[in-house]
Parts: structure tokens; C-alpha cells; sequence
């Protein structure tokens, strides 16, 4: 196991081989659970209409022990490797420069208890990132906890993170445990940070602070030992400026900064994460040896993947599923026949003409009047402009900046 030796041996590309995500094996396997679940209620439904039916299975128990073939469903799931392994594998997909340095970031800051921040557009595999960080790190045998801060409504993360007492409002019937109780011990991935309420980032920053917390509806403190690992696709510099997210949890929680690239960014990966996927899911969905034609493999390579990773993912299943290795029948966005992006032959110098551009812009031009007629009514003192705004002087800098005023006035700047 890797702790902090630089010179692990990577695994070769061609040992990475097709895995099935534990997620899919465990929805695998409640399905073939249910199903014999489903065949012991027959067998008692028929023995109420028909009494005789039970007395015959009682008199065969030599029938119900031979061995039955094995179900095709349970053949398709492999058993579920080590997550450091798996954590491994898809590490050594990354062959472009740019992510070897985020790997050696990922395998450094791994094995230091220290906060994470993943920074990256959607689908370009900040799970895993905050995944291998968890797993490389002195804390793989505690729980691995993942919270999408966006996929729960804002009345119901307080609960979902830091748990309720009975009775702490209405339909709280019983105490629930939340989630940083659950990782204690472990790590936390909360992602999607950037959307989480203010009054939960001061929460969270006393978490960050202290490791201490109380439940909805609690009057003690619970004290938990857990690593944070956080993640956004949004600029939470930006946020920070306009006031949107807190600069003190920021701060805290950028100690490690990785800042995944988009797919479109590193396309010699693309043929590696293809012929994964292609392993994975053809052997998940029972499609023997499924392979890409050298012409698909060119076409996958051109494209622009704006969805990055998970794009290429949803692309190979289809391909898969529909026997369609040539993209004959497959929707392929964006492509030409010889497989071209469509977007960038497309683009081409024209007027703005979308209702949101043009919004956009007009409000970015009325702001910039505004700003500009406040500082010349303060004879550019940017406190009391800000304060003439009712906004923080940290926004009221950048938003100078962006508006680009800082040239306006001649002579040297007042506070």
C-alpha cells in the first residue's frame, strides 16, 4: 500500500481491466435477492390452493439439493475488488501530464489528515478524486461518506448532515443519525459545496473549527473525527467576492487545492477511458467481446466532450446496449460523419443574439453606471461606496475591477 513512497509501479494500461461499480453490484444483487424472494411467495401460494404441492417439495429434498446452474445475472457481477486497487486502476487511466500532476497531488495530500478542495466542471471525476484521497490516506478502514449539497432541499440538509432529536419538529417521530456522525472516523465528500445555505457554512465552519456539532433540536455538543473533502464546479473565488459563499470556510477548506481539467483538455485519455468502459459494461450487460472499431475510436477522440467523463461513460453504455460499435444508431451531439465537432465548425463571429446574453449584458452595463456614479458621489472612496451600496468593500473591489473602473479616475486611488 502506497504511503507516500514516489516510487510506486504504476499498473500497465492493459491491466486496467472492466470493473463493476460496487453501486451496480449491489443493484445486481438486490435483484436477484428479490427474485428468489418472489419464488419461495409462489411456491407458498400455491401450496394454500393445492395442500399436496408443500407435501411434495418435503418429499424431494434430494430435487432441491442439486446444484442449480448458476443465474446469468449473478455470472455478469464479478465480486467487488479492494477499493484501493479499484482506487488504483482508474488512477493509471490518467496519462495526460496535467493529471499525473493532480495524481501526485491526490497521492501527497492523501496521507496528510488535512482538508480537500476539488475544483473542476461536472463530469470530470471529482468523486473519484475525493474517493482516492479517502482510500490512499490513514483513514481507508473508516466510512467513505458522500452528500450532494445540491440534491437535497435547504430545510433538509441541516438533518441529512448533522442528524435530529426526536421531536425537533414536526414528523420527527425518532432520532436520526446524520452524516458526519456516520463518516466518524472516516471522510466526508460533500460536493457541490458551493450551493450549500450560508447558515450551514457557518455550521460547517464550526465542524471545521472545532469538530464538534449538535443535532436539530439538540442541547449537547457530539464531538466527531472526520475528514472533509470538498468539491464544486461553481468559482467560489467568485462567490466569495459577491458575497455568496463565506471567505473564513473557504479558507478553511482550501488547504489542498485540486483542480481537475475537463476531458476536452487531456483527449489522449479518451482512447483508455473508452476501452475501460467498454470492458466494464460489456461484460456487465453480457455483450461478449465488444470492441471499437478504429474509425469510432477517431470520431471519440474529436469530440469535445462537454460533459466530460460521465459524456463518454453514457456514450459507451449506449453503444453497448444497442450493439452499435460503428455509431450507426447511436445520437451521437456535435458530430459530422467524419467526425468532426459540430460546435466548432459551426462557430463563427456573430452578434449576441440570445435573450440571456443580452440580459446578462445589460445588467453587467446598468451595474457598471451604478457603481461608477456612487464612487464619483463619494470622490471615489470605495469604503463609503460600498457602504452607499449597502455591499462589502471586498465586492465593491472586485466588482470594480471587473467593470473595469480601476483606470477610470487619474491620480492615486483613496480607500
Amino acid at each position: 500500500m502506497y504511503e507516500g513512497d514516489r516510487s510506486r509501479q504504476w499498473p500497465s494500461v492493459s491491466a486496467v481491466n472492466g470493473d463493476v461499480h460496487p453501486f451496480e453490484h449491489s443493484i445486481a444483487t438486490e435483484v436477484v435477492d428479490r427474485v428468489t424472494t418472489d419464488e419461495a411467495e409462489i411456491t407458498l401460494e400455491r401450496a394454500s390452493r393445492d395442500p399436496n404441492a408443500l407435501e411434495i417439495v418435503h418429499r424431494s429434498p434430494s430435487a432441491a439439493d442439486e446444484p442449480r446452474a448458476p443465474s446469468p445475472l449473478r455470472r455478469s457481477v464479478p465480486e467487488d475488488r479492494d477499493p484501493v486497487a479499484r482506487v488504483w486502476q482508474e488512477l493509471a487511466l490518467w496519462a495526460s501530464p496535467r493529471m499525473q500532476e493532480v495524481r501526485d497531488v491526490i497521492t501527497e495530500a492523501a496521507v496528510v489528515d488535512v482538508t480537500v478542495l476539488i475544483t473542476g466542471e461536472t463530469g470530470t471525476g471529482k468523486e473519484l478524486v475525493a474517493r482516492a484521497v479517502h482510500y490512499l490516506g490513514g483513514r481507508r478502514d473508516g466510512p467513505f461518506v458522500k452528500v450532494n449539497c445540491a440534491a437535497v432541499a435547504r430545510e433538509l440538509l441541516e438533518s441529512e448532515l448533522f442528524g435530529h432529536e426526536r421531536g425537533a419538529f414536526t414528523g420527527a417521530h425518532q432520532l436520526k443519525i446524520g452524516k458526519f456522525e456516520t463518516a466518524n472516523h472516516g471522510t466526508i465528500f460533500l460536493d457541490e459545496i458551493g450551493d450549500l445555505h450560508p447558515a450551514l457554512q457557518a455550521k460547517l465552519l464550526h465542524v471545521l473549527e472545532d469538530g464538534q456539532f449538535s443535532r436539530v433540536g439538540g442541547r449537547s455538543n457530539i464531538k466527531v473525527d472526520v475528514r472533509i473533502v470538498a468539491a464544486s464546479n461553481q468559482d467560489l473565488e467568485r462567490a466569495v467576492a459577491t458575497g455568496e459563499f463565506r471567505e473564513d470556510l473557504f479558507y478553511r477548506l482550501n488547504v489542498i487545492r485540486v483542480a481537475v481539467p475537463p476531458l476536452r483538455k487531456r483527449p489522449e485519455e479518451i482512447p483508455l477511458l473508452a476501452n475501460y468502459f467498454v470492458e466494464r459494461y460489456a461484460r456487465l450487460f453480457q455483450r461478449g467481446q465488444f470492441t471499437l472499431p478504429p474509425e469510432t475510436m477517431h470520431r471519440l477522440t474529436r469530440h469535445s466532450f462537454p460533459g466530460n467523463v460521465r459524456e463518454l461513460e453514457n456514450m459507451v453504455k449506449r453503444m453497448i446496449v444497442l450493439r452499435d460499435p460503428d455509431l450507426t444508431r447511436t445520437h451521437f451531439p456535435g458530430l459530422t460523419a467524419n467526425g468532426d465537432d459540430q460546435r466548432a465548425v459551426k462557430r463563427a463571429p456573430m452578434p449576441a443574439t440570445s435573450l440571456k446574453h443580452i440580459s446578462r449584458k445589460a445588467a453587467q452595463a446598468a451595474e457598471r453606471d451604478v457603481i461608477l456614479k456612487a464612487l464619483e458621489e463619494t470622490h471615489w472612496n470605495r469604503r463609503r461606496a460600498a457602504k452607499l451600496l449597502n455591499i462589502s468593500y471586498r465586492s465593491i473591489l472586485y466588482k470594480i475591477k471587473d467593470a473595469g473602473l480601476n483606470g477610470k479616475r487619474g491620480g492615486p486611488e483613496r480607500p
